[in-house]
């Protein structure tokens, strides 16, 4: 899967998740700041990335993450094309 695929595949997954408008995110938008994402949302995001793609995101990867492209380039990582 390509990075641009990921890209909207993960708005829609967050838009689904946390009834967000796809039409406020943006590559650098800020899961926290600009999305109003909290650390309990963060882990459900996580355990939903798994079920998704049975891959685990590593604990200091998943620390890293603050935006949506953040989330992109580490599944990204994980599942090189």
């Amino acid at each position: 899967m390509s990075k641009e695929e990921l890209y909207a595949w993960v708005v829609d997954l967050l838009a689904e998740m946390f009834e967000l408008d796809k039409a406020d995110m943006r590559p650098e938008s800020n899961l926290y700041a600009d999305l109003d994402i909290d650390s309990i949302d963060a882990v459900d995001l996580a355990v939903k990335l798994k079920q998704m793609t049975g891959k685990r995101l590593q604990p200091e990867v998943f620390k890293t993450i603050r935006t949506i492209s953040d989330v992109v380039d580490a599944l990204s990582a994980l599942a090189p094309e």
